[in-house]
């Protein structure tokens, strides 16, 4: 098995233009798809993420740590929630991702974690 984490990307604009009943539909429909992950026995770990703008960058490769305010990268996307599976494959992974982006009306980014290296 390999451990693959699936990340929603978007923009906070193309979330602001969604009205309420439909989030409340996507919530529901994520909810529904982390059911039938757990029930799956794959799942790891999920959660959503706050905006980007609530971010915080921190360096401390210097003598002191730098802190800087707002996301790292300056992009219009950002990562808005994720998924951590353990599946068999790539293809499974990709499958479950497309459910995954299918209730959360997303983009969903796949990759695999890097092997543990031999002790």
């Amino acid at each position: 098995m390999t451990q693959y984490l699936l990340s929603v990307h978007g923009s906070d604009e193309d979330y602001a233009e969604i009205d309420p009943a439909t989030m409340q539909e996507m919530f529901e429909a994520v909810e529904a798809f982390n059911t039938k992950v757990r029930d799956a026995g794959i799942w790891v770990f999920a959660g959503g993420l706050e905006s980007a703008t609530t971010a915080t960058v921190v360096d401390g490769q210097g003598s002191a740590p730098v802190m800087t305010d707002g996301p790292y990268l300056e992009t219009k996307e950002h990562i808005g929630g994720f998924w951590i599976i353990d599946v068999a494959d790539l293809d499974a992974a990709l499958d479950w991702a497309a459910q995954g982006s299918r209730a959360c009306q997303g983009k969903v980014e796949v990759r695999p974690f890097q092997s543990e290296p031999e002790a």
